[in-house]
């Protein structure tokens, strides 16, 4: 299925049979204990994003993250198990950083997907407190912040703005907080990577709201609802609401809405990634950045968040992993999904004066020195030998590109079946690419 998903983007199936053949980093854990190796089983199992770059990580750091990023899952597993009452939830959730030193304690009643990390968690437990002491207690005050923030959620109702800001910064900005502290303190990175508070609990803000908005669906299933009042209610009278057709128009345009305030934390993202000096822990950070961005700009104007759990393609994600190696490949990505957005404002979108404004913020910080390249010579480059290809996907559309080329230009059309290009080629692109697409 993923490989149909990527068919009309040549790039991604060739990037998803690197990823098939072992194209990204894999620990090697021949030399590990037995319990190391389930813990990195579960990162691989559980999390589909975090586990190729955690495991790209260097050094002792890598099994800090991987301990740190299945601990997590665990609480996490309590919080979104529906079927746990809130009476035993609760006092786990509140208790979660004093059971990481009960070795014997395990959770056998959950019915989520991911249970086994709450069944098998005396493994996770032992190689959590085989840990330097330093990273224990990172990991442990983290725990505890995060978890005291969900049960504080779990018993009332995000009604404003202000309390999703709240929610966020216990169970996300808290980590990306700690995450800072860990990168400086280990010498990887500067120490105002830690000292910069701001910027940590801005990244942690963009991760967690995007999630939030993506699994507006789920959540609804699951009887929880993190889209804040204030927000919603100018738009119908329940949430619920919104997955119903006839409301398709206000449901679509609070979600804008969200993903607008979402967005006003990229250019803070950007400049915390500019400070990393580390290749492994800026690949770290700068992957599940580059992966919410690309999801904000799938899910902005689209229905079908209502309607089904919309994620990226699994050939994109890789992609993205792969693509993802310094600021001028992470500006170019942030470049390409602002556009993205950009062309799906509608100009009767309640919020689209500020959706522009915010675009326009971000593109100062994501095109050094005013250029307009929305994408690496490699990328394009690529759909010009797929033209053909590609342009059966746009039977609908003739699309027209106009690329600067050292004071040339080249003209190409795409129709129904046919792609041709008209034109000459000069030796080297200029840094001006401008696209101009007729429906």
């Amino acid at each position: 299925m993923e490989f149909l998903r990527s068919l009309f983007y040549p790039k991604e199936i060739y990037n998803l049979i690197r990823y098939k053949m072992g194209g990204l980093t894999k620990v090697e854990q021949d030399s590990m204990s037995e319990s190391l190796q389930t813990c990195y089983k579960y990162l691989n199992e559980t999390g589909r994003s975090y586990a190729p770059v955690i495991q790209a990580v260097e050094g002792e750091l890598r099994h800090v993250f991987c301990i740190f990023y299945v601990v997590l899952k665990a609480m996490d597993t309590v919080e979104d198990d529906m079927t746990i009452s809130l009476e035993t939830k609760i006092p786990i959730l509140k208790n979660f950083h004093n059971l990481l030193y009960q070795p014997d304690w395990r959770f056998m009643d959950s019915k989520k997907y991911s249970r086994q990390v709450l069944e098998d968690f005396p493994t996770i437990s032992r190689e959590f407190r085989n840990l330097g002491v330093f990273y224990q207690e990172v990991i442990a005050n983290a725990v505890r912040e995060v978890a005291f923030g969900m049960a504080e959620y779990l018993q009332k109702q995000i009604e404003f703005v202000q309390d999703l800001d709240k929610y966020c910064d216990y169970v996300s900005s808290s980590l990306t907080r700690s995450l800072s502290v860990i990168f400086s303190v280990s010498g990887l990175e500067d120490p105002i990577v830690g000292e910069d508070k701001r910027l940590s609990n801005s990244f942690g803000q963009f991760l967690q709201k995007t999630n939030i908005i993506r699994d507006f669906l789920e959540d609804q299933l699951n009887g929880q609802a993190f889209w804040p009042k204030e927000v919603w209610s100018k738009y119908g009278k329940n949430l619920s609401d919104f997955t119903k057709p006839e409301n398709s128009v206000p449901a679509v345009q609070c979600l804008n809405e969200l993903i607008t305030n979402a967005l006003q934390y990229v250019p803070d993202v950007l400049l915390y990634l500019s400070r990393l000096r580390n290749q492994s822990t800026f690949k770290f950070c700068a992957v599940p950045l580059m992966m919410a961005i690309a999801t904000l700009a799938t899910c902005y104007n689209n229905p079908q968040v209502f309607q089904i759990k919309v994620k990226i393609r699994r050939g994109q994600a890789v992609t993205l992993m792969m693509d993802t190696t310094d600021m001028q490949a992470v500006e170019a990505i942030t470049c390409q999904y602002v556009e993205e957005i950009y062309r799906k404002i509608p100009l009767t979108d309640p919020s689209s004066e500020q959706t522009r404004n915010i675009l326009a913020t971000i593109r100062k910080f994501s095109i050094p020195n005013g250029s307009t390249d929305s994408a690496k010579p490699g990328n394009w480059l690529l759909e010009y030998v797929y033209i053909p290809y590609l342009s059966a996907y746009n039977t609908h559309k003739r699309i027209t590109r106009t690329l600067t080329l050292r004071g040339k230009f080249i003209y190409y059309e795409r129709r129904k079946s046919v792609g041709h290009i008209l034109g000459v080629f000069c030796s080297k692109l200029s840094t001006s690419m401008f696209y101009n697409q007729i429906v």
